[in-house]
């Protein structure tokens, strides 16, 4: 799996698995179970998928060493605030069975996030996370915010897709050095993705997947991918590109 260096040195796989709207906790466990045997190594949940713990368990079954993994996780807007952060992180930390995170954002740019970001830096210095970053945020926000802090983010995870390309946030971004990370690369399939012409086509050429299309122009732009998946087959098949 190639790997992108952050802007602290930390390595990233490219290409990780995302559980979002996995609510079945024992489908969550399974999915995870499998991407993690194909050799997905980056996973990426959050407080507010309420499936932190199916993670944690199946890490756990899977007998990957925790050192080669690279979990992510997020605090939601409820949990901004400087000890509201710290309680947040330690619960998930907890749930996933782990006394440390390679990477935990804030999940949305509301509430006193700032507050948050202190807390963060914190555990930052402490090694509890290996890196620290944001989701969501625009690049008004992205900009105000580094002016603002002591460590720069290293995410900002978002919505990228060829139907929302991002191309202005992401030069923003790279001012700061800040790595683009797209959930939702498929847009959940929204506005015909998966039947547009031009990315079928381009598949046709090539003896691909319109989803693997979509996955390996986000890659070819350097952006680090989590698609998500119950099923296997499409689980070999995303990281086949």
């Amino acid at each position: 799996m190639r790997t992108i260096r952050l802007n602290n040195g930390v390595e990233i796989p490219q290409e990780g698995f995302g559980v979002f709207q996995m609510t079945d906790l024992k489908v969550c466990e399974q999915a995870v179970l499998d991407a993690l045997h194909l050799g997905y190594r980056l996973l990426d949940t959050a407080s507010s998928y309420k499936n932190e713990e199916a993670v944690g368990l199946a890490v756990k079954k899977s007998g990957v060493s925790r050192q080669d993994l690279f979990i992510t996780s997020k605090a939601y807007i409820q949990e901004m605030g400087y000890e509201n952060t710290k309680k947040a992180f330690e619960d998930s930390c907890k749930k996933l069975g782990t006394d440390y995170l390679d990477l935990y954002l804030i999940h949305m740019p509301f509430n006193d996030y700032y507050g948050s970001w202190k807390a963060m830096e914190e555990l930052y210095k402490e090694e509890r996370i290996r890196a620290i970053g944001i989701s969501n945020f625009l690049p008004d926000r992205v900009v105000d915010f580094c002016m603002n802090v002591n460590v720069i983010p290293a995410v900002n995870q978002m919505e990228i897709h060829p139907f929302y390309q991002r191309q202005e946030d992401i030069k923003i971004m790279e001012e700061y050095g800040i790595q683009a990370e797209a959930w939702a690369p498929f847009a959940e399939g929204l506005n015909g993705m998966f039947s547009n012409p031009v990315l079928e086509n381009i598949g046709r050429m090539h003896g691909r997947t319109t989803a693997q299309v979509i996955l390996r122009w986000n890659i070819q732009r350097n952006t680090v991918i989590i698609p998500k998946s119950v099923h296997m087959n499409r689980m070999k098949e995303n990281l086949d590109i």
